[in-house]
């Protein structure tokens, strides 16, 4: 695939992954054309001003959301990759309004693989999380529907030539509303409320991130779920990276959170083939348009296999948390 002669958009192109996407893009893989689609004008005229817009610039903004079919279909003109990261995440904001982040998290997504296929795009990757799995909240929940969605949404169009795969990853450092920035506002108090001593969770960066979804829309075949391979950190540790000098205070674990995380679940282990540093779950039923055949060619996970954040076999030092949170900083 080459990406010089590429159209591409994002949904939700101002948060935190759209604008690390943004800048990775326009660094590193020079598209013919990005497209920015989120429903924040300030943030839209922000990334503009940070990126020195002008006329030659491949940057093209739009304002709307993916609740708006009809705006999706002119914004999907001549696009051929969609990455579609546009999402109400916040678990609290979602328990108390769950139609609104259905609208968003499921309706939209069925907006956004309707739009896709009329419009001929020639791939499209979704974005999903770790709480998806098994998902106890209704963020998890919405999430395990648009899940759903793309990875059938090539049986649902058959005979067309658009391919959808989902990219699913734990928490991001860097991201907006993470815990990170929550435990470093917390230096000026001096405690750090921890919920449970006990918790795990998957931790990876916004650039690797942005990096996995460019390897996967490079490599997808269509119908699948792409899981990296990435460490895992206690919350304590990450307490003692981000707010040394302060004394941790439990608090007990918070309605509609786990313990721990887990990015396959033991249905998925069944259809899961393991590469170096990542897991492709194959689809439960083969898209006509998919060439899938001979591409899974990773080795079998054994059945027993549990990817689980307490589990892992890779885990970040708080040295190593310390290292990556000034990079983020930096960047």
């Amino acid at each position: 695939m080459d990406w010089k002669k590429s159209s591409v958009l994002i949904t939700g192109g101002t948060g935190s992954f759209g604008s690390k996407f943004v800048d990775v893009m326009m660094k590193k893989y020079h598209p013919r054309r990005i497209v920015v689609f989120s429903r924040d004008e300030l943030k839209q005229l922000e990334m503009y001003q940070r990126l020195n817009g002008n006329t030659t610039s491949p940057m093209r903004y739009f304002i709307g959301d993916v609740r708006d079919k009809d705006r999706l279909y002119r914004a999907f003109r001549g696009v051929d990759i969609v990455i579609h990261a546009a999402a109400l995440k916040q678990v609290p904001t979602a328990e108390y309004n769950p139609l609104e982040v259905i609208k968003t998290n499921i309706l939209g997504a069925a907006n956004v693989i309707d739009a896709a296929i009329d419009r001929k795009v020639k791939r499209v990757i979704a974005l999903s999380t770790d709480k998806a799995v098994n998902p106890i909240n209704l963020y998890g929940a919405t999430k395990l529907c648009a899940d759903k969605l793309f990875t059938a949404a090539g049986v649902y169009g058959t005979g067309m030539d658009t391919i959808f795969s989902v990219v699913r990853y734990g928490n991001v450092l860097g991201s907006r509303g993470s815990v990170v920035p929550f435990f470093k506002n917390c230096r000026s108090t001096g405690v750090v409320p921890i919920t449970d001593p006990r918790m795990t969770r998957f931790w990876l960066t916004l650039e690797q991130a942005v990096e996995f979804v460019v390897k996967c829309a490079e490599i997808m075949r269509g119908g699948e779920v792409f899981v990296p391979k990435i460490p895992s950190m206690r919350i304590t540790d990450l307490a003692e990276a981000t707010a040394p000098e302060c004394r941790q205070e439990i608090i007990g674990i918070r309605p509609g959170e786990k313990l721990n995380e887990v990015l396959l679940t033991e249905e998925e282990i069944r259809r899961t083939v393991e590469f170096d540093d990542f897991f492709i779950v194959k689809p439960t039923v083969l898209p006509q348009n998919s060439k899938n055949t001979n591409f899974i060619k990773g080795k079998a996970v054994p059945e027993d296999f549990q990817y689980s954040s307490n589990l892992n076999d890779r885990w970040l030092s708080v040295e190593e948390m310390c290292q990556l949170t000034e990079e983020a900083d930096e960047s």
